[in-house]
């Protein structure tokens, strides 16, 4: 195929563009070009039909990824031999290549497909098996007989609302596009980005790797009280514990390493066991029960103990509703084991909601039914001696409790709170139940191994998504991937170290209250992330999966953080300050990450509405702030009048740099560049950047004057630097120069125009057409970063002085934005000097500054303002030989004639005049503020009043900051 004219890496083809040759490579194979045709009717277009490809981040093997054509290829002329313009991003890489290339990835045979899981095996038994666990053997029977079968329902009930809640969240987020590895963390940190993801991620995967511990000691413990049974210790029980656990956990990591299909059939061969326990255990219910099961309080089913267990009985200090409750929780959770493989699955958006729900249904219905059942039969307290049979009437009664109804009296160990048995008091009672009581204990072991294997297979596949997005350092290595699965291997073995660890303490009473905080803290993100990505009304936002809401999303968040408090408080606030903690260092490096995050929608709607409402709100001078427009070309060209104007608008009002680019092909996108917002957000300046184009600068820049902004927040002061090359410039760039001060003071602005003395322009002369503002004339786009100079304005000033001229009113501007530089630590030891004219008098001007309330003190008046300067610098005012007549004043209104210079002679003189002061007065001041002097329009030529700027601040050693307000005030000394 031919090699089709994009731009790739930042390089265009050469050549002009050929619209047949692209048309084989995209059209159908009924197109005439594809044909071979070279001649393009009418009927035809270069426009493809949607495609797959054209929105795929991937390729399909055996394919050639189609690509859409750019809009530059569609409207540009087929004849036109110049180069498409270069495009920052590209959907692909090289489009063609030789046929050397071609043969040798037709050779090539298909990669081997790697194991992938469907919504059943994959996601629902996965789950199921790690909602089961304990609890459901050896507590819910307790819970029962605490809480009654009534209020245990309620307790089921109420535990399954909140997972599925989560889960149809889970749900909502999930179909929401493409679901790749990560599980829990790649669906938050996608949904909320990074920095709530990047915590709940790393937390997630620690909680896992505990919890692989936490069910592998409740393994080893069953083991061990069944060594004790029967006389058979190692060591001691604590020692037994740990040798037992460490030895399981390493059969567990065994079977992980060896691949998902290994582990997947053990999980299918623990599910099996589970299912003939349960089998075992309703067998068992139906069966009579013999003498010796009935001294332990098993009678099969009966109405009376369902009506009296129906009840509570409340006995201990666990003995309440939240104290069941916090028992139970844990055993509902579970429900992200198959969202946490979504990269092995075969289709996670249909897989996870699928399967998660239905796990959520038949485990809720299992717990239903078991305590249902196991309430039905058994009474709450049984002594276990056969021979406490009813005898006669009399003993019939003082018998107390169910059991007398059916010849048994265990009144006296009632009485004296010392049953052994009943469901109350044996956790085994699902054993004694069973038709086969080993098959119970085989279910125990089922179900506290697979949910061993689960959290050990969740955990590394979680912290390998993480890991490989980089958002906290020295990670990375264990994000590294093995295989055709690309297992993580490193991630195991962490894991497998973490839980060896926990397993060595042998206790974990302390920490598995933690554990479920964090798995709760999870649930409650997910619920949290659904909802915050409904309430933004994002358009990205259209998850497949519509049995959702977002306040229900909200009431599952609300519930899962109040359950974090009544279960352990102290654990919750644990599982918080971690989070919060992570959370402030992601929000402190900010990672380049650019996910399309609902808090990213929510900003934008958050401006929109705060941008929106300021329409209301009138302007008033108290309020006033000055929101600069500053021509700063490309803003690493001029950094030092970046870095003065962010000293008065960092952290207070708008800062907009601003460039205006000449016509060209590159133009749009290098007016449209990030590049520039990267110089800024690295220099740590908080600007936005405008560029515009157009074919002369002052064009342009009234386009940003009138343009710029939206609603309230828009430029009221334009920040430009001094043409320091006006003399050798042509006189139409100097007439340019002035008009657009002419043109700002037209639209109200302010105008501040900078001058150093070294300077502002720090790029290469080809580079740059003039020292104050550039037309930007380059015809392609550096990619390389733009240095960061450092500027006089970047270091602490010390105890120097800034020197304000006020010598027109003009609002108060030119007193406003020294006192903000004041404002900044590097130049708040600056003492401010404030110089008047000699027809002010100093005390009036002294308590007028004083009820403004700058914290000025200093003011000077300059009595010999208005005397003439020198004799041997009155030669420097500029003269132009030119015919005054008027057709000639209007083809150059630049031109300066006798009689301008005669009319502005005094004007003139005082601007060399105040060089001569300020030479006197500010020589080793920090920074010069003073009033700029306005020069009528028609009166006084465009490069005279040029030459006044010039001659006011040149040869100074400080900088020189020429101020002149809208003459509106900015400053008020009143409250209202």
């Amino acid at each position: 195929l031919p090699r089709v004219p994009l731009s790739v890496n930042g390089k265009a083809t050469p050549g002009g563009f050929d619209e047949s040759r692209y048309y084989q490579c995209y059209g159908d194979g009924n197109s005439v070009a594809s044909r071979g045709s070279d001649a393009l009717t009418g009927y035809e277009t270069l426009d493809a039909p949607p495609n797959y490809d054209f929105y795929a981040n991937t390729e399909v093997w055996g394919r050639r990824r189609r690509f859409r054509p750019s809009l530059y290829q569609l409207h540009a002329n087929p004849e036109d031999d110049s180069k498409p313009p270069m495009y920052e991003e590209t959907t692909a890489g090289q489009v063609g290549g030789d046929s050397s290339e071609e043969d040798e990835d037709e050779d090539k045979e298909p990669p081997t497909e790697p194991t992938r899981f469907g919504w059943v095996q994959g996601v629902m038994i996965r789950c199921m098996l790690n909602i089961w666990g304990v609890i459901l053997y050896l507590r819910l029977p307790w819970i029962t007989a605490q809480a009654g079968i009534g209020l245990t329902w309620v307790i089921i009930l109420l535990s399954s609302c909140i997972t599925g809640i989560t889960g149809l969240s889970t749900s909502a987020i999930a179909t929401n596009g493409k679901v790749k590895g990560g599980g829990t963390y790649f669906l938050i940190s996608r949904s909320l980005g990074p920095e709530l993801g990047g915590s709940i991620g790393l937390i997630f995967a620690f909680a896992n790797a505990v919890a692989v511990a936490m069910h592998t000691v409740g393994f080893a413990e069953t083991v061990v009280d069944l060594m004790r049974e029967n006389e058979a210790v190692m060591v001691d029980r604590t020692n037994d514990i740990r040798i037992i656990g460490v030895i399981t956990v390493t059969c567990l990591l065994g079977i992980s390493m060896a691949g998902m299909a290994w582990e997947s059939k053990a999980q299918i061969l623990f599910f099996l066991v589970i299912m003939v326990s349960f089998a075992s255990y309703i067998v068992g219910t139906i069966i009579p029960s013999t003498p010796e099961k009935q001294s332990k309080g098993f009678f099969s089913y009966k109405a009376s103990i369902f009506a009296t267990n129906f009840v509570p009985g409340w006995r201990g200090k666990e003995g309440s509703f939240f104290g069941m409750f916090s028992i139970f929780f844990p055993s509902a959770t579970g429900i992200l084991a198959g969202a946490n493989i979504s990269g092995d699955l075969k289709n996670p958006t249909v897989a996870i909601p699928r399967g998660t729900l239905m796990a959520i249904f038949w485990t809720t219905i299992s717990y239903l039914i078991i305590s249902a059942t196991i309430g039905s039969c058994v009474v709450r307290d049984a002594s276990g001696n056969i021979n406490d049979t009813l005898s006669s009437a009399s003993s019939m009664e003082n018998c107390v409790g169910t059991a007398c109804q059916y010849g048994w009296d265990f009144s006296e160990c009632v009485k004296n709170g010392t049953c052994p048995y009943g469901i109350i008091n044996y956790y085994q009672s699902m054993s004694m139940v069973s038709a086969f009581a080993p098959l119970i204990t085989a279910g125990i072991f089922g179900a506290t191994l697979s949910s061993a294997l689960a959290c050990l297979v969740s955990a590394p596949k979680v912290f390998q998504c993480l890991c490989k997005d980089k958002l906290y350092p020295l990670i990375g290595f264990f994000g590294k991937g093995y295989g055709k699965n690309d297992e993580p291997l490193r991630g195991y073995l962490l894991t497998y170290i973490i839980a060896a660890c926990f397993i060595l303490i042998a206790e974990l009473n302390t920490i598995a209250p933690i554990i479920s905080n964090f798995f709760l803290c999870s649930y409650s993100l997910i619920n949290f992330s659904c909802f915050h990505a409904s309430i933004t009304n994002s358009p990205g936002w259209r998850p497949s999966f519509r049995f959702y809401s977002k306040w229900l999303s909200l009431l599952g968040a609300v519930c899962c953080v109040v359950i974090m408090f009544l279960l352990t408080w102290w654990a919750a606030l644990i599982a918080f300050g971690v989070v919060f903690f992570l959370l402030g260092y992601t929000l402190y490096k900010r990672p380049a990450v650019n996910w399309g995050s609902s808090v990213q929608a929510s900003s934008y709607n958050m401006a929109l509405n705060q941008c929106v409402g300021l329409n209301t709100v009138e302007d008033h001078v108290k309020n006033y702030r000055p929101q600069c427009l500053v021509l700063t070309g490309p803003p690493s060209s001029r950094p030092a009048l970046v870095d003065l104007i962010n000293c008065f608008t960092k952290g207070l009002s708008l800062m907009l740099c601003a460039n205006v680019d000449s016509p060209s092909l590159t133009a749009v996108q290098k007016a449209t560049s990030d590049s520039h917002v990267a110089w800024l957000n690295k220099r740590k300046i908080k600007s936005f950047y405008r560029g515009v184009v157009a074919s002369d600068v002052r064009s342009g820049v009234n386009m940003l004057l009138q343009g710029a902004g939206l609603g309230r927040i828009k430029p009221n002061v334009l920040m430009m630097g001094f043409k320091k090359d006006w003399r050798s410039d042509t006189p139409q760039a100097a007439h340019n120069y002035i008009g657009m001060l002419h043109d700002a003071f037209d639209l109200q602005y302010g105008v501040c125009v900078l001058r150093v003395r070294e300077g502002l322009d720090v790029t290469r002369p080809s580079q740059s057409h003039g020292e104050w503002f550039s037309l930007n004339q380059q015809t392609s786009v550096s990619i390389d970063p733009e240095p960061q100079p450092n500027t006089v304005f970047q270091t602490k000033q010390g105890k120097k002085t800034i020197d304000v001229y006020w010598l027109s009113d003009d609002g108060g501007l030119t007193l406003l934005l020294p006192y903000l530089l004041t404002r900044r630590k590097r130049w708040g030891r600056c003492k401010v000097r404030v110089f008047v004219g000699g027809e002010a008098d100093k005390k009036e001007v002294l308590a007028l500054i004083k009820k403004f309330r700058l914290g000025f003190h200093d003011v000077e008046v300059l009595p010999d303002i208005y005397q003439n300067p020198q004799p041997m610098k009155q030669d420097t005012i500029p003269k132009q030989d030119a015919d005054s007549g008027p057709s000639r004043q209007q083809e150059e209104p630049w031109m300066i004639t006798e009689q301008d210079l005669e009319k502005n002679k005094a004007k003139s003189l005082r601007q060399i005049r105040l060089n001569e002061v300020l030479q006197d007065y500010s020589r080793e001041a920090a920074l010069i503020v003073i009033t700029m002097p306005v020069g009528r329009r028609g009166v006084c030529p465009s490069m005279l009043y040029l030459a006044w700027l010039d001659f006011l601040s040149r040869d100074l050693r400080p900088p020189v900051l020429l101020v002149r307000g809208n003459q509106e005030n900015v400053l008020t000394f009143y409250c209202q």
